[in-house]
This record gives structure tokens, C-alpha cells and sequence, in this order.
């Protein structure tokens, strides 16, 4: 049997949506170790827990200078941001869509799922309880499609578009 390669569109709006899968996992496991090694150097440097720090600066009403960690906080809500909106994206499509559950499992197990598989034909196995009789030639026409209606509901209009507009609802100051 040949063995099917993945190929990408030319359309800018499946490349960016496939980008963006593809480094999902990379993105929370990143984000995971941020989040650690803040709150690390954050008890190092102030003595106590970001938390408790935040609450005793809400009351009293205290503004403190930056000294790195802020900057490191900013990246990770951007972070953050951008999982939130791929997740939203996702929740909207399986819900909505009206091949939105078939597209969802396709999309979880191929980029979403904690555990990479290492092959299509494991990515397959994992799928045939939610979708019957996929062959590989199906299972990439499918993700494909998926991804396709994946980038409608993020980018809406075209990516560069869609970047502009983050930009206003997420400013970097």
C-alpha cells in the first residue's frame, strides 16, 4: 500500500489553522512550564505565593515596579489567550457545524489530545469508534475538511484580517 503524505492547500487561512494545530501541543506543555517556572521565581524573589501577593496589593491599593516577571506574565497570557480562542473555536465547531462531532474527534486525535500518536493508522484506530468505515484516503479528505471549517470560525475573513483584529482585543500593552 503507498503510504499518503500530507499535503497542505495554498490558501493562507488552512496554513495558518494547520500551523496552529500542529504546535498546540508544544504550546500547552510550554505553557505549563511558564506557568511553573513564575510562580517559582515569583516565591524566590518575593516570598510568597503570586496569589497571596496579588491579594495583599488589591487591599492596600500598591503598584510594584517590574522586574521581569511581568513581561514573563504578559507572554503567557498571550498564550493563553490564543489556546482559549483555538478551544472556543473548536467548542463552536463541533457544536455548530453540522458535521462538527466527526470533525471535532478527527481534529482531537490528529493535534488536540494530550498523547501524539505515531501514525495515521494509530490516529485511525482511536477514531473508529466515532467515525465508521474511515479509510486513510477518508481520514485525510475529513481532517482536511475539518481544518477547513476550523479556519472559517477563526479567521473568518482572511488571517491577516483576523490577526489585526486579536490585535485589538489583546493589546500588547
Amino acid at each position: 500500500m503507498k503510504k499518503q503524505t500530507e499535503q497542505m492547500p495554498e490558501d493562507p487561512k488552512f496554513h495558518d489553522t494547520w500551523l496552529l494545530l500542529r504546535k498546540y501541543r508544544d504550546v500547552v506543555w510550554g505553557l505549563e512550564l511558564s506557568v511553573q517556572q513564575v510562580k517559582r521565581r515569583f516565591q524566590m524573589e518575593i516570598g510568597s505565593s503570586i496569589e497571596d501577593f496579588l491579594d495583599s496589593l488589591y487591599i492596600a491599593g500598591v503598584d510594584f515596579s517590574d522586574n521581569g516577571i511581568q513581561e514573563q506574565a504578559r507572554s503567557i497570557e498571550k498564550s493563553y489567550q490564543m489556546l482559549k480562542l483555538l478551544e472556543t473555536s473548536v467548542n463552536i465547531m463541533r457544536n455548530k457545524h453540522k458535521k462538527g462531532e466527526m470533525y471535532y474527534w478527527l481534529l482531537y486525535y490528529s493535534y488536540l489530545s494530550p498523547q501524539e500518536y505515531r501514525s495515521v493508522d494509530e490516529i485511525i484506530e482511536m477514531v473508529r469508534p466515532h467515525i465508521s468505515d474511515i479509510s486513510q484516503r477518508t481520514f485525510f479528505r475529513r481532517r482536511k475538511n475539518a481544518i477547513e471549517a476550523l479556519s472559517s470560525i477563526l479567521w473568518g475573513y482572511t488571517s491577516k484580517d483576523s490577526l489585526s483584529l486579536l490585535e485589538q482585543f489583546f493589546p500588547d500593552n
